[in-house]
């Protein structure tokens, strides 16, 4: 965690992201969250990273014989 301030940039609020903080490219867009009294911010999109390498690693025969028989309780009325 690292402290920093508010300030003012034209007419909006600003707020600098310290060094050890900051996103490693320039180009990237933010989405900022209000939560309560926080504010979250994140990458706008999710890199979808190494997923094709990932989903490689399943064998073949992965779910060949199906999902098996899933069976739904019953469920109370709205």
């Amino acid at each position: 965690m690292a402290n920093t301030k508010l300030f003012k940039n034209g007419n909006s609020q600003a707020v600098r992201i310290p060094a050890e903080l900051a996103y490693s490219t320039w180009d990237l867009e933010l989405v900022i969250e209000r939560h309560g009294d926080e504010l979250h911010i994140r990458p706008a999109r999710r890199r979808m990273g190494d997923v094709l390498g990932k989903l490689a690693r399943f064998s073949r025969g992965f779910l060949r014989g199906g999902r098996g028989r899933n069976v739904e309780g019953e469920r109370d009325a709205l």
